[in-house]
Parts: structure tokens; C-alpha cells; sequence
């Protein structure tokens, strides 16, 4: 028999202490600096018992424009967000950022890992705004690693050879609905189901070669 370490099945064991955290941000543009964040969305992982990870509950907010940002227009088109709506119920960056951290601060403690850390597609895209919009209202208890980060991109490419999220999600047998893309809540939800179906894939792929393995060395 094969003395390789059982298959993990705590979370905090998986990710070397980091709780992995599905983002999305709409934004007023590509630079975090100078474009508003507009929408937030993040969706923790979760583990089940026989070591399968899954999507946990998704928090979300809307954020107003912070003092002097710049809103492109054609930001707006492609999210088809309107900044004046009556029901969008926005909030300034600090309460958003609250709204979302706490959650995740306690899924972290939870799942007994070190830190979160940020999953995305083309993740540094996400993880910029996001520090850009913790720096600017001096936040003290941002959960996420600030650099290190999963891109969800990169997988794809590596599972399934595509890296554009529409395509990559497909491949790996799930449904994509482009009506609702560029969403911040949809758009973290397809990446979490994405980023755990690799996962979950990996997984079971590993264990077929540890059998493989185990039925060689018992010949």
C-alpha cells in the first residue's frame, strides 16, 4: 500500500491556512486609483466531509462613487449599471467594505484559517480595487492577503484550455447565462462554481493516480 497522506478534509489543511474568497467588482473603469468601485460581490468556500469544496453563501453591495472618482461611460453600458436608481441602495466605500469583510473575517475564524485570499478572474484586477477602495478609507481589518491571489483564469487555462470566463465555464459543463454577466454577484457566483469544479476535478484526478500508483506497487 501507498503511505501518501490521506485526502485532506479540512479547509483551513487545503490552501495552507488561507480561506479561499470568490470576488467580483464592477468599476467605473480599469484603474483603481482614479475609477470608482461600483459593485462588490464575494462568495467564501466551503468544505465538505469527504474533502469537496463548495460555494458558501454570496455577499454582496453596492457602492457609491467615492469624492472626485471617474465614471466612464462606457463602463456603465457594458455593466448596465445606473448610478441613480432608485433601488440600488449603494453605500460609501466604508460601509460596503464592512458589509462584505465581516462575513468573511467570520468565515475565516470559522474554518480556522490564517487569512482569506482572493479568487478571481483575472484576479489582480479584483484584488487592485479592492485595496485601492481599503486604502483610501483607512481600513484596518481588510481579511484578504494583499497580494497573493487565485486566478481563476489561469486554471481554466490549464483544465480546460480556455481563459475567457464564458468559454472556460462551459468547459467545464456549466451553464452561462449572458444576460446576466457583469454582474458583480453573478459574475463571483459562475467563478466560485468554476474555481470549485477545477478544484473538485484536481481532486479526483489526484486520487486516481494514488490508486494507480497503490495498484503498481502491490504487483
Amino acid at each position: 500500500m501507498s503511505d501518501r497522506a490521506p485526502s485532506v478534509t479540512r479547509l483551513a489543511d487545503r490552501f495552507r491556512g488561507y480561506l479561499p474568497v470568490v470576488v467580483d467588482v464592477e468599476t467605473g473603469g480599469f484603474d483603481a486609483e482614479k475609477h470608482a468601485l461600483l459593485e462588490i460581490a464575494a462568495v467564501p468556500i466551503e468544505m465538505d466531509d469527504d474533502g469537496s469544496v463548495r460555494c458558501g453563501p454570496t455577499v454582496s453591495a453596492h457602492v457609491n462613487p467615492f469624492p472626485g472618482a471617474v465614471v466612464e461611460p462606457r463602463a456603465l453600458e457594458i455593466t448596465g449599471i445606473i448610478l441613480d436608481h432608485p433601488f440600488r441602495n449603494a453605500l460609501d466605500e466604508r460601509a460596503a467594505l464592512d458589509h462584505v469583510f465581516v462575513p468573511i473575517r467570520q468565515a475565516v475564524k470559522r474554518e480556522g484559517c490564517q487569512r482569506a485570499i482572493l479568487v478571481g478572474h483575472n484576479a489582480a484586477f479584483d484584488l487592485g480595487f479592492l485595496n485601492a477602495a481599503a486604502r483610501r478609507v483607512a481600513h484596518k481589518r481588510n481579511p484578504f492577503h494583499p497580494f497573493s491571489c487565485f486566478d481563476t483564469a489561469t486554471l481554466a487555462g490549464l483544465a480546460y484550455g480556455q481563459t475567457v470566463l464564458s468559454r472556460a465555464t462551459q468547459a467545464a459543463g456549466l451553464a452561462w447565462d449572458s444576460g446576466s454577466a457583469h454582474s458583480a454577484v453573478y459574475d463571483a457566483e459562475i467563478t466560485a462554481e468554476l474555481f470549485c469544479r477545477i478544484v473538485n476535478r484536481w481532486r479526483h484526478l489526484s486520487t486516481l493516480d494514488t490508486a494507480a500508483v497503490d495498484r503498481a506497487l502491490a504487483l
